[in-house]
């Protein structure tokens, strides 16, 4: 193409791209400092509808755990994305039970709640595990061997012995449960000393992948990012303010100065970190369907001196923990697979014939009462016979596939109880379920800032302007693409 035409397309896809671009901006640097932002919260009342929690949808609803306080008498826990909720065995009462846990609503991500044999309760939020005490009607943070970047992801027990699951690594104490070990399982029998291209590219868009200082150079890009995006605006609309004063018989001296400085940031900027802005822009792009599907199967070897060359090859793949009575075994969901372990420090030995699961991880893993497993996510919900190696859909008896496909199936289940009064039901992310009452003031229950963003990078946020955004970070990231290039073929020297 002739330049003239390349500037078109420059100016016009960056016009159109700008305040998008932005908002990745903002939203990414939000990304790469949960911590830094675990307290800060938005209402969901200034969030789109779609964001109302509705018939515990959203994840308000992960499970439920029996409970017999003080009074004697048999409650049912309700715990998920927002906390942890006390209600009848009839589902009629709700009322809060946070009292003791952080404020911050990303604290209150609880994954699991387990009441052990001698009556203590425990609830695993994503940062920390807490002991319910009775005495004071309040939860208590309990000390973990965590390493600072470690979240849990399922708390389990067997016997007298309480297992908090990180993504990392296994947390095990015993009575009275003042001190936890940290254990680290041994490598898979299948293990090849390599990752899921998937993470691979994750990483590297994030900077993680060369720890903080990458995290930062990226952070670095994101402003570049939006200082590109504002000195491209004030180009695009001060010639127009020229000629107005002009028209005026005025002096456009200072316009005219902040026109060429803005033409100048926005070359240097755009020009010398060319690559910089197009690899970020690229692994972006790649992270959500449809080019996501071709990186979950991916496999790649391990960088050496990145975040991924660790001793420990469960790095951030551990999701659920079960211990299955039948076999005397224990079930292990991974990022990689469900694995069978004869004893916690036993060779993981990888299972064939098992359910799909969703690449977001497993949100439902427990046994029904004819014994089979119930294996469910937002690839959907399916019952898993050991015995036959065989897996049915939930809803439709039909036989599971092979593979997980997208992210979100027809069904994505967020939740499950069979804990209350009448038969047991599982629970849909979006539709939630009607087979128990949620008061209304839990609709507007504050997200976390980190899940707002999370929600704006991934163009999730937009889908409440029709179906067909769900491919916004498609066409947003090739369109952002080719703004680079354009704008790097306009902007290179003639010869």
């Amino acid at each position: 193409m002739k330049r003239t035409k390349w500037k078109k397309h420059h100016k016009w896809f960056g016009l159109i791209l700008c305040f998008f671009m932005l908002m990745f901006g903002v939203s990414g640097i939000i990304l790469n400092h949960r911590r830094a932002v675990a307290d800060w919260q938005i209402s969901r009342s200034w969030l789109p509808s779609d964001y109302l929690y509705q018939n515990w949808n959203r994840g308000l609803l992960r499970g439920t755990c029996p409970y017999i306080g003080s009074d004697s008498v048999r409650h049912i826990l309700i715990y998920g994305a927002s906390g942890i909720w006390l209600s009848d065995t009839d589902g009629e009462s709700v009322t809060d039970f946070n009292a003791g846990l952080p404020a911050g609503a990303d604290y209150r991500h609880v994954k699991g709640v387990v009441c052990l044999p001698d009556g203590s309760l425990w609830a695993a939020g994503q940062f920390g595990l807490y002991r319910y005490q009775e005495s004071g009607k309040r939860w208590q943070s309990c000390t973990l061997p965590m390493p600072e970047d470690e979240k849990l992801s399922d708390l389990t027990f067997r016997g007298d012995t309480l297992i908090a699951v990180g993504r990392s690594y296994l947390y095990l104490s015993s009575a009275p449960y003042t001190s936890f070990q940290k254990i680290r399982l041994a490598a898979p029998s299948d293990y090849d000393g390599r990752v899921s291209l998937f993470r691979l590219v994750w990483l590297l868009h994030s900077g993680e992948l060369f720890g903080l200082g990458g995290k930062l150079v990226v952070d670095a890009v994101a402003v570049l990012f939006m200082i590109l995006c504002l000195t491209g605006v004030v180009y695009w609309l001060l010639p127009k303010h020229v000629r107005r004063q002009k028209r005026k018989g005025r002096n456009p001296r200072v316009a005219l100065r902040m026109l060429k400085y803005s033409l100048h940031v926005h070359d240097r900027f755009g020009r010398y970190t060319f690559i910089l802005l197009f690899l970020v822009a690229l692994t972006g792009w790649c992270l959500r369907p449809p080019l996501l599907l071709a990186l979950v199967y991916g496999r790649a070897p391990i960088v050496p001196y990145t975040s991924l060359d660790d001793a420990n090859p469960w790095q951030d793949k551990l999701r659920m923990l079960r211990y299955d009575e039948a076999y005397g075994d224990w079930l292990l969901s991974t990022s990689e697979g469900i694995y069978s372990l004869s004893s916690l420090s036993a060779v993981p030995q990888v299972l064939t014939h098992t359910p799909p699961v969703s690449v977001m991880g497993l949100n439902v893993w427990q046994k029904d009462a004819s014994g089979n497993w119930l294996v469910g996510s937002f690839s959907g919900l399916y019952l898993w016979s050991r015995q036959q190696h065989t897996a049915w859909d939930y809803f439709t008896g039909e036989k599971a596939p092979e593979t997980a496909g997208p992210p979100f199936g027809k069904y994505a289940v967020s939740g499950y109880s069979s804990d209350f009064s009448g038969i047991p039901f599982p629970v849909e992310y979006n539709q939630g379920t009607d087979r128990l009452s949620m008061p209304s003031k839990l609709s507007t229950l504050p997200m976390p800032l980190w899940n707002v963003a999370q929600e704006i990078h991934t163009g999730r946020i937009y889908t409440c302007l029709g179906q067909g955004t769900l491919f916004f970070i498609f066409f947003a990231g090739a369109g952002a693409l080719w703004c680079l290039l354009s704008g790097f073929v306009v902007r290179r020297p003639k010869r």
